[in-house]
């Protein structure tokens, strides 16, 4: 051992064969400081003996040290993230589900055969499934990734649905589509999955509950518009639905079909690919929109903290390498009738027979839609534009039958949207808790609000979750003022136009020698050298380059010795790095900027739609007998509502009390709906009610209400013709209205309102005392 090397457990810093200095000598503390010492390499030896150092040098040679193992670390890291991915590959690329799970459904076995198939769910044996439950259905988007990414953490929407005992299901695809698959094809192949699932279950209390991530979103829209009876409520996530929408200055993703002059591109990687789109493409194009995330900060967070961010890392890249890829004729029909042609809030998306058109107003279930404002990928306005296109004002939505609810959340990103663990335990699991509520909800727009519990909040029993949930009644005021106007949406209908002439010019001119030079072959090694392949394979242990990093990095695993976290080099570094971050931002937000200049001065001129032969012309009204047919549907319910108003059971009766009491009330939470559960329970069996009965019935009563509300409480004691049933409803309705706290002053004056006419003397003191007891 060095003489000057320091032996464990030894208080000295002095060997013990080394001599002691004369006794009586005065210890110098110049001399001690200058005589301090630290190893000359990472690995001490006799051949490398330890050197003095001063303070400066010394925290210099601990950040060296430390920068040049993390160094070795990293790219550790990065030779396990080549490795994983390439065995992903070759696996199959099965989806990153962190589950069990079993193939109920193969879709490559249909008649008409796609790359999609359907999972159940295994849950684990803490937490057993009750097969009463409404089943859950999660649906990931083929957006160029993989499937998983709803289940790839315990933290995620199906860990939600497993914990709360729901059946769940996830609907998977594979790597390669099948020969000549379509869009339609998809759409009817996932409608037999939930048929499925429906047949699986069928004491449920509901149809089943579909979540649609992202691209998948749209997706289930569209099945839901042309099934309507497929499906119970959907959840939409992150998902774009009117696809020109946005806000100047924040949201450029959408210009670049403008700036790319239409959909052609993708047609040409499509026919390079020999007929098959790489979604590694699609993927370069999210991480484009945040280059300091994707060209230092994402890698440099791994570097920087090495010793711990490895297996997130990892489990993160397992999901976002894995690129999928779709026929030409998928990737056509997405950009062309979705993200360029806007033509799905329209109305002009046709089955390839032309005989079914989807309407998205036919979809009869209640709609979730969940958007933040973080989100660059999908900002709220593509999220929730589609609703005033499809109604002027919420009458129209109610006339319609229609629920929709939607919540924002005030930052997360789109990918958080799916994988945040907080986003997981409160918003979708709050959503899912109040989902019966949601489904039972009378016909409108609502804001979902998730609000923590106050400490002196009343009957906290009867909040599920950790949270209160409470649905605020909006208008399509409130949804057009999250846009800062529509008008920035014109210049897209150019876009349109020159995309169909660039399309049809390709088609003609270029496609053909494209596909007869195009084979396999070339398609796949177009694939590999795509960058973000390469950055993976380079640096796994097929590159022999990579050999000795495996060699070494175990060995600087146990000689590991971390820098002080107050290193002054260390602070140095972070301080580089943030300055990096903030030039590749500057450089985002300066490109973003050209880049709508560009869009505007291109599209938002006139000489160009003047060249295309383009006038201004008003939004095309709907069909003459699309419109007479709707206004027949809205009478023929309306006189059906006439005619039930004097008709009825005590359970009409008392939604109809608490329709009118609470008429005009801006928001609903969840309490008095679990207490009316709560109540229900303790009916005998024969008397109780199914979910869907109970729906029906809060829907019949409101609409009554909406249409005549004096009339429809005039005509109460016809229902309830026996005062002990009538006062029995108004002890019941006293004690649902009052569970969230005291009736106001406006909402006791409609309720005395109803006492009188029903002959009763609640509302005076009296009700109170009978609804305690």
């Amino acid at each position: 051992m060095n003489a000057r090397q320091p032996v464990p457990g030894q208080a000295s810093g002095q060997d013990a064969s080394a001599p002691a200095a004369p006794q009586g000598t005065p210890a110098d503390p110049a001399a001690s400081a200058a005589q301090a010492t630290f190893p000359a390499s990472p690995f001490p030896s006799a051949m490398f003996p330890p050197v003095p150092m001063n303070p400066v040098a010394q925290a210099a040679w601990e950040y060296g040290l430390d920068a040049w193992q993390r160094s070795i670390l990293f790219l550790d890291v990065l030779r396990q993230r080549g490795n994983e991915t390439g065995e992903h590959e070759r696996g199959g690329m099965p989806p990153v589900l962190v589950f069990d799970y079993e193939v109920l459904m193969d879709g490559r076995d249909l008649p008409r055969p796609v790359n999609y198939a359907l999972l159940r769910i295994v849950p684990p044996a803490a937490h057993p499934t009750d097969m009463t439950r409404r089943p859950f259905v999660v649906m990931d988007p083929r957006a160029g990734h993989g499937p998983g990414i709803g289940g790839f953490k315990a933290d995620s929407e199906i860990g939600n649905a497993i914990r709360t005992g729901h059946p769940c299901y996830f609907i998977t695809f594979f790597r390669d589509p099948c020969p000549g698959q379509t869009i339609e094809d998809v759409a009817r192949t996932e409608g037999k999955f939930l048929q499925a699932v429906a047949e699986r279950h069928p004491d449920a209390p509901g149809k089943p509950f579909v979540v649609g991530n992202c691209q998948a979103g749209w997706a289930l829209l569209i099945l839901a518009a042309a099934s309507p009876e497929a499906t119970g409520p959907i959840l939409l996530a992150g998902a774009p639905v009117a696809y020109w929408s946005g806000v100047r200055g924040k949201n450029p993703m959408r210009y670049s079909g403008g700036l790319l002059g239409g959909t052609w591109l993708s047609s040409l990687a499509a026919d390079l690919g020999n007929g098959r789109f790489d979604g590694a493409w699609l993927v370069q194009n999210f991480e484009k929109l945040n280059p300091s995330n994707t060209l230092w900060e994402k890698l440099y967070n791994v570097y920087a903290k090495v010793d711990t961010e490895g297996p997130r890392f990892l489990e993160f890249e397992r999901w976002w390498g894995g690129h999928f890829l779709m026929n030409r004729g998928e990737i056509d029909w997405i950009v062309q009738n979705l993200f360029v042609g806007n033509h799905l809030t329209a109305g002009e998306v046709r089955s390839s027979d032309g005989q079914t058109v989807i309407d998205l107003r036919n979809v009869r279930s209640p709609v979730i839609v969940f958007a933040s404002w973080g989100d660059n990928i999908t900002p709220p306005q593509q999220a929730l534009n589609w609703i005033p296109d499809l109604y002027a004002s919420v009458d129209e939505l109610v006339a319609n039958d229609q629920t929709i609810v939607y919540c924002l959340h005030p930052s997360i990103g789109h990918l958080g949207i799916f994988v945040s663990g907080s986003v997981a335990n409160k918003e979708h699991s709050e959503l899912f808790c109040a989902l019966d509520l949601i489904d039972v909800l009378p016909p409108g727009l609502y804001e979902a609000k998730i609000e923590d519990v106050a400490p002196d909040a009343p009957h906290t029993d009867l909040i599920e979750g950790r949270y209160l949930v409470r649905f605020e009644r909006r208008t399509i005021d409130d949804i057009l003022a999250l846009d800062d106007g529509r008008e920035d949406e014109k210049p897209f209908e150019v876009v349109r136009r020159v995309a169909e002439i660039n399309q049809h010019l390709y088609d003609t001119y270029a496609s053909p020698f494209v596909r007869a030079m195009a084979n396999e072959a070339t398609a796949e090694g177009i694939r590999a050298i795509h960058p973000s392949r390469l950055e993976r394979s380079l640096f796994a242990d097929s590159n022999p380059w990579m050999q000795w990093v495996a060699t070494m990095a175990p060995a600087v695993r146990d000689a590991r010795q971390p820098v002080s976290a107050d290193n002054p080099f260390l602070a140095m570094q972070q301080a580089v790095s943030d300055q990096i971050v903030r030039s590749l931002d500057q450089y985002r937000d300066a490109r973003d900027a050209w880049q709508e200049r560009m869009f505007e001065s291109l599209y938002a001129t006139p000489w160009l739609p003047a060249m295309l032969g383009m006038t201004a012309t008003p939004k095309a009204p709907e069909s003459p007998a699309i419109t007479a047919l709707r206004k027949e549907v809205a009478e023929l319910r309306r006189r059906e509502a006439e005619r039930e108003i004097d008709t009825g059971t005590p359970l009409d009766a008392f939604l109809r009390v608490l329709s009118y009491v609470t008429q005009g009330r801006s928001a609903i939470e969840e309490r008095p709906f679990n207490l009316l559960r709560k109540l229900a329970r303790e009916n005998p069996p024969e008397q109780r009610i199914t979910l869907a009965e109970f729906k029906d019935a809060v829907r019949r009563q409101s609409y009554i209400v909406s249409l005549d509300p004096e009339g429809a409480i005039r005509a109460l004691p016809a229902l309830v013709p026996e005062m002990k049933e009538r006062r029995r409803i108004m002890v019941l309705a006293h004690r649902v209205l009052t569970v969230g706290g005291p009736l106001d002053a406006e909402w006791l004056a409609r309720y005395r309102e109803v006492a009188e006419i029903f002959g009763t003397d609640h509302g005076n003191g009296k009700a109170t005392q009978e609804a305690k007891a």
